[in-house]
């Protein structure tokens, strides 16, 4: 794996002074689990249980630590939602208000400028990529994947292995994103990612040519304005989707061969997307959160989103220590196709978005829902 070098070539850190932290490498674990059972519940949003293995995180982290109900809050949302549900929920301690959550990188440092997140060192912080986390503690890396498409081979049987492909007439009525591009993150970066593939590298001129992409695609009758999901894809009403790589490959899995799929990496644009955790500082249950993300950065977490094909931010630390198994790193596509990734820095991703979100409406005129 390549990712840390190539992230820290990208990815700059935005550093606030005067913080304090709480950190498990001085408290109690037993302790933690504690107060956290005293909550009596974590509230997360946007964990589909099939994204990123989720599903089997969560049923894991409620058998590891009894007496903690995980009240799960719109798992179809996005990263701006989940910024929304945080706002909106200001001194609301009842269900609606979030402990935690999974964001785009680019909501990292935007969420803690606001402060809408509470700062949080887990006890492995050492071993997560410096160019990865917020040196405060407020947000950190989790997983990273990169943008791929699932295709229902049972209906398309050309089978598309470029973003530029799309556009032949092959593919009518046929494509979707897997989350609407003014709010979803990872619709946000296939509409990038497509920008890219004409030659545009930088980040607002890529975002242009990839709304003017999806125009094309939108008024030739390729786009199909719904939220692309692993049941669509089956059902063919979305024969194909692009989504990170461990969405499609664990999508396709669960098709188990109905329908027979096929994941691709576009060859003319292999965008790579980090993913974040943060702890809302608004949070009704914040022990209960902090024993969250000791799961979740454990070795056992980390294997967990490792096993939903998800790259997990501890996996050269995990290698090193000989600490993955071997049908765990057998499961992994051909790392040949991940040569070629480009990891967009926070820069280049807000630049992308504000682009994007302000700009999709009037472009491509698509309304996705």
């Amino acid at each position: 794996m390549q990712f840390k070098n190539a992230l820290a070539a990208t990815v700059s850190i935005v550093a606030l002074l005067g913080t304090t932290f709480t950190s498990m490498a001085q408290a109690d674990l037993t302790a933690l689990y504690e107060a956290a059972k005293a909550e009596g519940k974590l509230t997360t949003i946007a964990l589909p249980h099939d994204w990123c293995g989720y599903g089997k995180v969560i049923e894991t982290f409620k058998a590891k630590y009894p007496g903690i109900t995980v009240n799960e809050l719109n798992p179809d949302a996005g990263s701006a939602d989940e910024i929304e549900a945080i706002k909106a929920n200001i001194g609301n301690t009842g269900d609606q208000a979030p402990d935690v959550v999974d964001v785009g990188l680019s909501f990292g440092p935007s969420g803690k400028a606001e402060n809408l997140y509470q700062a949080y060192k887990v006890s492995t912080w050492d071993s997560i990529p410096a160019e990865a986390k917020d040196a405060d503690g407020f947000w950190y890396g989790d997983y990273y994947g990169v943008m791929s498409f699932l295709v229902n081979t049972d209906i398309v049987t050309k089978v598309p292995q470029s973003w530029a492909e799309l556009k032949a007439s092959d593919y009518a009525n046929a494509f979707a994103l897997a989350g609407d591009p003014r709010a979803s993150n990872q619709a946000i970066q296939a509409v990038y990612a497509a920008g890219r593939s004409g030659g545009a590298t930088d980040p607002v001129e890529a975002a242009k040519a990839g709304l003017e992409f999806f125009k094309e695609l939108n008024s030739a009758g390729n786009f199909v304005p719904v939220i692309g999901k692993a049941a669509s894809v089956a059902q063919g009403t979305t024969p194909i989707v692009a989504a990170w790589d461990y969405n499609v490959l664990a999508w396709r899995d669960g098709f188990a061969g109905n329908p027979a799929a096929e994941v691709v990496v576009p060859s003319d644009s292999v965008v790579a997307g980090v993913y974040v955790q943060a702890i809302s500082a608004h949070a009704p249950h914040p022990n209960a959160a902090k024993l969250w993300m000791e799961f979740l950065y454990s070795d056992e977490g980390q294997l967990l989103w490792l096993e939903g094909y998800c790259h997990p931010i501890r996996f050269n630390d995990l290698a090193a220590n000989g600490k993955i198994p071997q049908d765990l790193l057998d499961k992994l596509p051909n790392p040949d196709l991940y040569a070629k990734a480009v990891f967009p820095s926070i820069d280049e991703q807000n630049a992308a978005k504000a682009e994007i979100t302000a700009n999709w409406d009037a472009v491509v005129g698509a309304n996705v829902e």
